[in-house]
């Protein structure tokens, strides 16, 4: 039988083989392969709970529009379908797949301030490349979970007893409100297409500067939300250094970008996905009708989620230091 490997490469017409898979990392919705023969090395991206085709052209478009430009990332490539998605048979699990250049290269320090001007900017040449979109965001990036269904799920966390459970609790009485209370739709004059994930884990430095990864997020956002969010993730979070803050929104604003930063309702995208995340895998967590190293995954991500839940004290705090740029 042919091994995994000859198969994607197949799926894609790589040449022949033998083609070894090598597992690299996982995250919460794929896991990532480096994909070796015929003299080269490719990223593959299995999709672990897709059950329909993804639509990815979305991603294509930005991706290449944004390389014209100048954002340097892995091209996503064409299977031999034309598709930029591919499927594993079902008796190989039936995975959907993307395939990616691999990049050799370090990762990312969010505190190197030649970084900091990098991200800045390329976030403004993300914004440029995405302007005009009617699209609107999805719900994980505009709405929270009802106060009813946190209620719910507090009460079986609590019987359920995992590590984290005090930690839940006290999100639950404190940041939860307080954060919810500016989580609103955005405005449509303000949206664009955008990656909607940069951050330091998703940058390599090779010999040639970043390259930013990970575009499956990719899609419409509002472009201060966006910034907000990675100004927040980049200068250190609840305990972020304002110098870095300011370096990366001022080489924001000099390429171009066109979003400010005016109240808190700037960072509702911040405050709706970190809320969000901790939901989903606290939930998943406690489903006995998943596996028990996706529970385990799942109880580990809300562990870490938990430490990084946004401080509204904090938040604030850089708001003041970024309205001094303006």
């Amino acid at each position: 039988m042919r091994n995994t490997g000859d198969l994607i490469a197949d799926l894609y017409g790589l040449g022949p083989g033998p083609w070894t898979m090598t597992p690299v990392t996982r995250g919460a919705l794929g896991r990532i392969w480096k994909l070796s023969g015929n003299g080269s090395d490719w990223a593959v991206k299995e999709l672990l709970f897709a059950r329909e085709e993804p639509d990815v052209e979305g991603e294509a478009t930005l991706r290449d529009t944004a390389a014209g430009l100048g954002v340097s990332a892995p091209r996503l490539m064409p299977a031999r379908t034309g598709s930029h998605v591919a499927r594993l048979p079902a008796e190989r699990g039936g995975s959907w797949l993307k395939l990616y250049d691999w990049v050799d290269g370090a990762p990312a320090d969010p505190a190197a301030p030649a970084l900091l001007d990098w991200c800045g900017r390329t976030l403004a040449l993300l914004h440029r490349a995405g302007e005009g979109t009617t699209d609107r965001p999805v719900d994980w990036y505009e709405e929270c979970y009802p106060e009813d269904d946190w209620a719910d799920l507090h009460d079986r966390v609590r019987r359920a007893g995992p590590p984290w459970a005090e930690a839940l609790s006290r999100c639950v009485a404190g940041p939860l409100p307080e954060l919810t209370r500016f989580v609103s739709p955005s405005d449509p004059a303000d949206l664009v297409v955008s990656h909607r994930d940069v951050q330091p884990q998703n940058v390599l430095l090779t010999g040639a500067g970043p390259v930013l990864l990970d575009w499956d997020n990719a899609g419409p956002v509002a472009a201060r939300r966006e910034l907000a969010h990675v100004v927040f993730v980049w200068s250190g979070g609840n305990a972020f250094r304002p110098a870095a803050a300011r370096r990366l929104f001022r080489a924001y604003r000099e390429a171009g970008g066109p979003a400010v930063l005016d109240d808190l309702t700037s960072f509702s995208m911040l405050f709706a996905t970190a809320l969000n995340y901790v939901y989903v895998q606290a939930e998943c967590a406690l489903d006995p009708d998943v596996t028990p190293d996706r529970r385990a995954f799942a109880s580990d991500q809300t562990a870490t989620a938990l430490h990084t839940v946004p401080d509204p004290s904090a938040v604030s705090r850089l708001l003041t230091e970024l309205k001094s740029e303006h």
